[in-house]
């Protein structure tokens, strides 16, 4: 049912009370985790701003909630230059990968350096970039190749966990007792964070692609860059992506890494609630150790802690090496997938005179355990991988299951590899 016609004035007065209201309970269910009211109001005070902006569209403005979702698909993605190149980060494996990177940096910056960790969970998403001018977000983009990346403002605008609108922020949702003093949101603020797909969220979307036949995504990260990508944004909000901050790039008074995520809060946005300080490489292993085990606990995919100097001046002054920061680094989990050779395969027999085939390997490191047997269950499986011996192979192994050779690399073939009989 339609709204009653109202006059102008009444009508801009009513919108501005209604966005203020969708604003709080949004922000308090997606950043917050709580819940101040139920969907069914949330959806009948949406449906009532719908409707009066309808009636009077020169009251519409960006920051709106009802222009989450754009209503003409685009053509095509425009390409974004960042102002600031979005880096991606290299890998450290081990205990001494980590104190070798400390000591690069020693080493490049020709000094000792304080060792103050800012420690985030890196999460299997991808990297989004968020511009806001006079608190009002105007530009979404992706990575690409670190300097130009693409605009999908209409699809990130989807996402609940990205504000639209940065100025009532302070005043409507204090920060903790510890966040820096209240800064006035600058005239432009670029933010960086990690756009992702919660497990949950994951299973939904694959269950119904395949009740409608279609092609399902091998994993979380897959279907996030997909989402992102689509022309019609409300394909992107039907997918229900997630949103952490953890970056700013624009100059706003902030001395340390960890000075940047309280600021976020302060400005609303999303920041992950498990990333911590710590004073040293031993608290960093400590960290990255518990949250190895912990992890299947979370609803979203992690592979590793992305480790960052929290000294600001000390990030900054190590600049970058290739397209990565020296400052910073992702100290990955034990990979559950490697690559190796299989040098011979072997027939096994049971107690009951089963013969089964199993493969011997070059030795590999995969799920923190050295592997050099994977069980090939019968000769059919064979068949199926169409496995030679010779060849590069991936082997799986999640979790305590038995290692497996998931697919052979057919075009790393030499000839000389040799058929199974």
């Amino acid at each position: 049912m339609k709204s009653k016609k109202v006059s102008l004035s009444r009508a801009k007065e009513r919108i501005l009370s209604l966005r203020r209201e969708i604003e709080k309970y949004r922000h308090a269910y997606h950043v917050e985790n709580k819940s101040l009211v139920s969907d069914a109001v949330s959806d009948s005070l949406k449906k009532e701003l719908f409707d009066l902006e309808e009636m009077y569209p020169e009251l519409i403005s960006p920051d709106s909630p009802t222009q989450r979702v754009a209503g003409k698909p685009l053509d095509a993605f425009k390409k974004v230059r960042h102002e600031v190149p979005l880096l991606s980060l290299n890998d450290a494996f081990s205990e001494k990968d980590m104190t070798d990177w400390v000591e690069r940096v020693e080493k490049y910056l020709k000094q000792k350096v304080q060792p103050e960790f800012y420690l985030e969970l890196k999460l299997d998403g991808i990297a989004g970039e968020l511009v806001y001018e006079n608190g009002v977000l105007i530009q979404c983009s992706t990575r690409g190749d670190g300097k130009v990346g693409e605009d999908v403002t209409q699809n990130l605008k989807t996402i609940e966990a990205v504000p639209l609108k940065l100025e009532s922020v302070g005043s409507k949702f204090p920060p903790k007792a510890d966040a820096p003093r209240a800064q006035k949101v600058p005239r432009q603020l670029i933010v960086r964070g990690e756009v992702f797909l919660t497990t949950k969220e994951f299973n939904r979307i694959n269950q119904n692609l395949e009740k409608k036949g279609m092609k399902t995504y091998a994993n979380p990260r897959n279907l996030t860059a997909g989402s992102v990508r689509q022309l019609d944004s409300k394909i992107t909000a039907d997918r229900k992506l997630d949103f952490f901050a953890y970056e700013i790039v624009t100059d706003v008074g902030q001395k340390r890494h960890s000075d940047e995520h309280r600021i976020l809060q302060k400005f609303g946005f999303k920041t992950n609630p498990h990333n911590r300080l710590v004073e040293s490489l031993a608290g960093v292993v400590k960290f990255r150790n518990e949250w190895e085990k912990k992890r299947k606990r979370l609803d979203y995919e992690v592979d590793g802690v992305v480790v960052i100097f929290d000294d600001n001046k000390i990030y900054d002054n190590a600049g970058s090496i290739g397209k990565a920061p020296r400052g910073a680094i992702a100290y990955k989990f034990s990979a559950q997938e490697a690559t190796t050779r299989v040098k011979d395969v072997k027939i096994q027999v049971g107690r009951t005179g089963a013969l089964t085939p199993v493969a011997i390997m070059e030795p590999v490191l995969v799920g923190g355990v050295i592997i050099t047997h994977a069980t090939l269950h019968n000769f059919d499986e064979i068949g199926r991988l169409g496995l030679k011996v010779g060849d590069t192979v991936v082997i799986s192994r999640a979790g305590d299951v038995i290692p497996k050779i998931t697919k052979v690399l057919k075009n790393l073939r030499t000839g000389g590899e040799e058929k199974i009989s």
